[in-house]
């Protein structure tokens, strides 16, 4: 620290400062809360969404989502077991309680994560729109303006949640590299209209999807092919959506109703890194790409889940060292395999007749089951394997199989062994005394031990002992108290030093 550089303030108005209450802020917001920590989320819109421009969730996210016990709160949403790579169908169906994917209105998650990190004491701020940035190497100073006026707020942390015109990263100046978006989709809501419903459907002069929903409301996307993205500052006008839309089907739009249009391109961008000091990205902030079948929405959720507990850690005493690095290296190399699909998904779905012999041979691959089980994996996102350390275990690094255990307090899931955010040492061995439970006693306030039995027949079977990280990803398998303790040091910090 530099000699004119001020120290940390005594009394900073929180721990980490989250700016952005769309979905990812907010399951942030809640995971920090979780583990006790001070948060504030800045949001620049004083009311939230009522678009649901994002309504997909997959597998890997739904299993998230009941780790921490959300799930009653989306009710019965509709499951469809086969999505698309590029507009080819394709069955999602891998081994998972939550099969392929599951349609729930971004207007709904947003509203049940708001109310998860308002009621556990996140302080939401709605109409607060961030204007200056500093990070000064102890902590972070934020500048931020409401109908009131201006605000200088102090925080450890702060953690860009906001969309892929991020002001954070604008503030901090990180380079964004990529390729700009050359093509686009038009996209909007449309009440009364009856046009036939269409599935990535690729007429002679472009692509046009149709979609109406139980309340009459149709979704209408199109692409004329050719056509450029245009550098836009505003939303396009419905009139724009209803031409592009007559020349590509030779159907009338103009007789309905908006009820909101915008646009997005194809434009494929990441961070070359997620954390620039004591600054970090999650979600849209850190990458963009162009929508398809939800991805960018769970990627983002996922970045989340990732960074939450990590970053609870990290403002605690005796935290593991380079804890948030882990979070920039497994994140970047999901998103940039993400990134990849989708780029290669928009040669797909939106180019012109010269990429239909691509799309053939690819339908013809996908007919192979292992080629779908791959394509599954990366887009699901149940096939993420972290470098978690040493060892070959098969499920190191991975998610933590949903199953049932027999436990001396009764019956649980795995997910539910989740619930409470800390970690798990789950001991399968069966052997009498606590060796692997006595283990876990120095952190005990970080993570939970367990004695557990689980089906022969499972996927659990055949190991002694797994250490379990927060976020569901297996940290450790096997049977060694030793080989136990170093997987607790480095991912929960030295013994003894929690909070």
């Amino acid at each position: 620290m530099r000699p004119d550089t001020p120290g940390p303030p005594s009394s900073p108005d929180a721990q980490v400062i989250v700016v952005g209450a769309g979905p990812v802020g907010l399951l942030l917001a809640g995971e920090l809360r979780l583990a006790g920590v001070e948060v504030i989320v800045l949001e620049r819109r004083r009311t939230p969404m009522t678009e649901s421009r994002a309504s997909t969730l997959h597998a890997r996210t739904m299993e998230l989502f009941d780790s921490r016990g959300l799930l009653d709160a989306f009710g019965t949403p509709p499951g469809e077991p086969r999505g698309h790579f590029g507009g080819i169908p394709l069955d999602l169906t891998l081994p998972s309680r939550w099969p392929g994917q599951w349609k729930v209105p971004q207007t709904r998650v947003e509203r049940v994560l708001a109310d998860r990190a308002v009621s556990s004491g996140a302080d939401l701020r709605r109409g607060w729109e961030v204007t200056g940035l500093a990070d000064l190497g102890t902590h972070v100073e934020v500048t931020a303006a409401d109908a009131r006026g201006t605000h200088r707020l102090t925080a450890a942390y702060v953690v860009g949640c906001d969309g892929e015109d991020s002001t954070v990263r604008r503030l901090t100046g990180v380079p964004f590299p990529g390729l700009p978006a050359r093509r686009e989709l038009l996209r909007a809501d449309v009440a009364d209209v009856d046009i036939p419903d269409r599935r990535f459907e690729r007429l002679e002069r472009g692509l046009a999807i149709a979609a109406r929903r139980a309340d009459g409301v149709t979704r209408v996307m199109v692409h004329a092919y050719g056509r450029p993205a245009r550098h836009r500052t505003a939303e396009p006008d419905f009139a724009e959506v209803v031409e592009a839309w007559k020349r590509v089907t030779g159907e009338d739009l103009g007789g309905g109703t908006p009820l909101w249009v915008n646009s997005f391109g194809d434009a494929n961008r990441q961070l070359d890194r997620y954390r620039e000091g004591r600054v970090l990205f999650a979600g849209d902030a850190a990458h963009q790409k162009m929508p398809s079948g939800g991805q960018a929405l769970n990627l983002g959720l996922q970045d989340a889940a990732n960074l939450g507990w990590k970053l609870a850690l990290q403002v605690g005493p005796g935290h593991p060292a380079d804890l948030l690095d882990s979070y920039h290296e497994e994140r970047h190399a999901v998103g940039r395999r993400v990134l990849a699909d989708i780029r290669a998904q928009t040669l797909l779905l939106l180019g012109g007749p010269e990429v239909e012999p691509a799309r053939t041979l690819l339908q013809e691959l996908i007919a192979g089951e292992a080629t779908r089980r791959h394509l599954a994996g990366r887009i699901s996102g149940l096939d993420i394997r972290y470098p978690v350390g040493p060892g070959d275990h098969p499920l190191l690094g991975s998610r933590i199989p949903w199953a049932r255990l027999d436990t001396p307090g009764g019956p649980v899931t795995t997910t539910a062994l989740l619930r409470t955010g800390r970690g798990v040492l789950l001991d399968l061995s069966g052997a009498p005394g606590e060796p692997l439970g006595r283990t876990a006693g120095p952190w005990h306030d970080r993570v939970t031990a367990v004695r557990a039995t689980a089906p022969a027949d499972g996927p659990l079977r055949d190991t002694d002992a797994f250490l379990i990280r927060p976020d569901g990803h297996v940290a450790w398998a096997g049977s060694r108290p030793a080989g136990a303790r170093e997987a607790l040091e480095r991912w929960f910090g030295p013994p003894g030093s929690g909070r």
